[in-house]
């Protein structure tokens, strides 16, 4: 006799997002989502895409109607101040972290409810963008090279 076929748990995403959004809120500091844009089902404005990714400022200050469901993550938004409508399942949500300190954690991959231990096609692991100043609910501005100046 085999070991009893369990069913299907369900995704560990949107739990982790949600208690890791909570955690960074609890903190004082500001919660931020690296996206992957390309993925099927995101819609976030053309401009804020950087490299097939952005970064978006889910605080509640920068955000009206932050919904965080088993499925998706939905918000309304100004860009360049015009309301706009964003929704990020969450098989595009690579990681959440704080502005400010840049802690939090990339999500991990979900598995494929039939084959343990193997990866849905399409997840990656990045790295969680360094902690930057910006106007919520904006991308992160272009980075620019660094610039010293010598003081006597």
């Amino acid at each position: 006799m085999g070991e009893p076929v369990l069913p299907p748990m369900s995704s560990q995403r949107p739990y982790l997002l949600r208690a890791l959004y909570e955690w960074i809120v609890d903190n004082g500091m500001t919660p931020h989502v690296l996206v992957d844009a390309r993925m099927p089902g995101v819609r976030v404005p053309p401009h804020t895409v950087k490299d097939g990714q952005v970064v978006l400022n889910i605080a509640e200050r920068a955000v009206v109607r932050l919904e965080m469901d088993n499925d998706a993550l939905r918000f309304s938004a100004r860009f360049n101040g015009v309301s706009q409508s964003v929704v990020v399942p969450m098989a595009a949500v690579i990681a959440v972290y704080a502005r400010e300190t840049g802690q939090g954690m990339a999500l991990p991959p979900d598995l494929h409810s039939g084959e343990p231990g193997e990866l849905v096609e399409g997840e990656a692991e990045a790295s969680v963008p360094a902690a930057a100043d910006e106007n919520p609910p904006e991308a992160d501005p272009p980075k620019r090279g660094a610039h010293l100046r010598i003081v006597k």
